[in-house]
């Protein structure tokens, strides 16, 4: 009349084999959405440099998020400075490696000599006519001074790595896919000079 034990006892055993094929799958799940998980947590999280915010030559909020994972040359640029045909050497940099994840970024500046009197528009114009500069040209900033931009003041203050007020015009830092600082590099320094290069090419490995 009632089911004996073997035969309950029978049951329960293939209910529980019947769900291991299910709970198998499930863990398989699991742990593919943890790696996911894992993988992306890095590339969403931006360094205190990467959230310092500036504008385009549009008028545009950015900041290095945008580049995020991209190597980045940072340049305080000026139309009428010795310096100035630095802008071809940037541009082949910028040519060379843009496929491989690298970018120049010019922030305009008219703190040395009144070098850069143009505005945004003018800028860009002398640049893509002088130089055919296809890399970003930013919005106008002072790199120094009482009214040094956000970005700068990081880049360059106490607390930076490579500390002190750039000198003049053209003077660079480079920073890494994970939004550090890697080098800085004197405005004298040319794009081409093989310390500059050398130094691209790792942190694009």
């Amino acid at each position: 009349m009632f089911p004996t034990k073997a035969l309950i006892t029978s049951s329960r055993s293939g209910s529980l084999v019947d769900s291991v094929p299910r709970m198998v799958s499930q863990w398989g799940m699991l742990k593919t959405l943890l790696l996911l998980v894992a993988t992306l947590a890095p590339l969403s999280a931006a360094t205190p440099l990467q959230e310092i915010s500036f504008k385009t030559a549009d008028g545009k909020d950015a900041s290095l998020k945008d580049y995020a994972g991209k190597v980045v040359l940072v340049v305080n640029v000026a139309s009428k400075c010795g310096n100035t045909p630095q802008y071809a050497g940037l541009e082949k940099l910028f040519l060379e490696n843009a496929s491989k994840g690298f970018v120049v970024l010019g922030f305009p500046c008219n703190d040395f000599g009144g070098q850069e009197p143009g505005t945004n528009d003018e800028i860009k114009a002398f640049c893509t006519q002088k130089y055919n500069v296809t890399f970003p040209i930013l919005d106008k900033v002072h790199v120094k001074g009482a009214e040094q931009a956000p970005l700068y003041a990081a880049l360059t203050g106490p607390a930076a790595k490579f500390p002190g007020d750039v000198k003049w015009n053209f003077g660079k830092f480079l920073i890494g896919k994970d939004g550090e600082v890697i080098a800085r590099f004197d405005p004298r320094t040319k794009p081409e000079a093989p310390e500059v290069v050398t130094a691209i090419e790792t942190a694009l490995k």
